[in-house]
């Protein structure tokens, strides 16, 4: 696969729900007409992320239906929803086999081979944190989850799921993240016991033959510090002692060519990256495209490349808000070029090239149906298109200094390079309302003394320019509020 790879991410069951209606029958991903995958594959992307595709928890969806808060969660995105709607959620994992809903190992197979016939990669689902309440490992080995004390439950019942095995009542903890109560259609697994490690890693090698790769969500949570500071020195009550070997460095000596994606937060990317993991989101990123702090994002990029090419940038995904819904268009276009061209991994969200600005819950398969934003549809085909050049997975990147020309605006600019032996391309956005210019220096992209074009991929215009003045003064650039420049430079 190509470095600074693009991945797609298909929300599995609601695909084959919205395909079921197109061609009038109930599809399996098996069923899957070749020609929709064809259309993925034209759009460029080397990985397809299938999310949701494993066995959901009866007892998870139970509780949504029964819970009144969620119900209502449900409301917004897809009035009129029926029951058969909610398939429960895709991190409720009751196997690691595949939902009716979605196929069989068969189907996860044909898949697979049809992608790589279109040289792509599959991604699926890995949830090493927890369990559904379902899951066999509950009665065959309650040891390899956390477990409490009836004291414990009575000081905190909303933490704890009973669970009667053999006459034997068990307080087992509900999985967590220790900022948020405790997820109530999960069971935490103890990382503290060799023996839950073993088999599941055996449950990631039987995945294993059926993907190239894995996105192992809230990866951070199971970093022995983590888990030490969540669940006590010794994991509650349990006998076994704190493990000193990190579980995804055993991961990484497992599966040594297999990709790993890492859903991470809490500044602990780096420590994931040095496990071995391929990528780790970039989440922090995301949160300064979002509140508009463009010196926090140049600071942010210039960050080592060995480890930006790790990261995994993203404007939306289906933890986070449409992007079509909290960003107008023209700031939308500002922040889809940056994260589009920028070194790591980009992670385009099923629905974001469309412009969709409703959130599918993950519980939901159904959703309001919502007309195509022409504008978004035909800004992303050019920018996919023109991102698809080799020079932007294989040359070197750099950030680039923006000076002042004349006032303060440019500092609302960020630029940087891409350079290969064949081209040269300098991105330039414009990361603010208001009209802003600045000077770029560009003293090693350029060659000579005559005429330099500057060819705008993104806006269709081209400029020229004495390739001596620019090398001493730099490129003067002014742009309107939230525009950018994809240059192509010749000379």
């Amino acid at each position: 696969m190509k470095d600074n790879p693009f991945l797609y991410e298909i929300n599995t069951a609601a695909w084959l729900y919205e395909l079921s209606l197109k061609y009038g029958a109930p599809l399996t991903i098996g069923d899957v007409p070749a020609h929709e995958w064809g259309k993925i594959a034209a759009m460029g992307f080397h990985y397809i992320w299938l999310m949701g595709i494993w066995k959901r928890s009866r007892i998870g969806k139970a509780i949504f239906m029964e819970t009144p808060e969620y119900r209502r969660l449900f409301d917004d995105p897809a009035r009129g929803w029926t029951d058969e709607d909610i398939p429960g959620s895709p991190y409720s994992i009751a196997a690691y086999e595949p939902d009716p809903l979605i196929g069989k190992w068969e189907d996860i197979g044909m898949v697979r081979d049809e992608l790589h016939s279109r040289g792509i990669g599959l991604i699926l689902d890995f949830v090493p944190n927890h369990t559904a309440p379902d899951h066999p490992w509950v009665m065959e080995h309650p040891d390899y989850y956390i477990q409490g004390t009836k004291e414990d439950f009575q000081n905190e019942p909303e933490a704890f799921s009973l669970i009667s095995i053999g006459g034997k009542v068990l307080y087992i903890a509900r999985g967590r993240d220790p900022y948020f109560p405790p997820w109530t259609d999960t069971l935490q697994l103890n990382y503290f016991n060799p023996e839950m490690r073993t088999a599941l890693i055996r449950e990631l090698n039987k995945i294993a033959s059926y993907c190239d790769g894995v996105r192992c969500d809230m990866a951070m949570l199971v970093l022995n510090e983590i888990f030490s500071k969540t669940w006590g020195p010794a994991g509650g009550n349990s006998s076994h002692e704190p493990l000193k070997n990190e579980f995804w460095k055993e991961v990484r000596d497992a599966f040594p060519g297999f990709l790993l994606m890492a859903e991470a937060y809490w500044d602990k990317e780096w420590t994931l990256q040095q496990l071995g993991f391929d990528y780790t989101y970039d989440k922090r990123l995301y949160d300064r495209i979002v509140s508009s702090s463009v010196q926090d994002i140049y600071l942010h990029l210039k960050a080592d490349i060995s480890f930006q090419k790790k990261m995994t940038r993203f404007i939306e995904n289906h933890d986070e808000p449409r992007s079509a819904g909290i960003f107008a268009k023209d700031r939308l276009f500002a922040a889809a070029t940056l994260f589009s061209t920028l070194p790591g991994m980009k992670l385009y969200h099923q629905g974001q090239l469309e412009g969709k600005t409703i959130k599918l819950p993950v519980q939901l398969r159904t959703i309001k149906i919502e007309k195509p934003d022409e504008d978004i549809r035909s800004f992303y085909e050019k920018l996919l298109f023109i991102t698809k050049q080799d020079v932007f997975h294989e040359g070197e990147w750099q950030l680039k200094e923006v000076f002042s020309s004349v006032d303060e605006s440019f500092q609302n600019i960020i630029a940087y390079t891409w350079k290969s032996s064949l081209r040269t391309k300098l991105v330039v956005v414009n990361l603010s309302q208001n009209l802003s210019q600045g000077r770029i220096l560009l003293m090693n992209e350029l060659a000579g003394e005559g005429d330099c074009l500057f060819l705008d991929e993104l806006n269709n215009q081209q400029y020229v320019r004495k390739c001596a003045d620019i090398a001493t003064a730099g490129l003067h650039v002014i742009l309107d509020g939230y525009k950018a420049h994809v240059f192509d430079i010749r000379n």
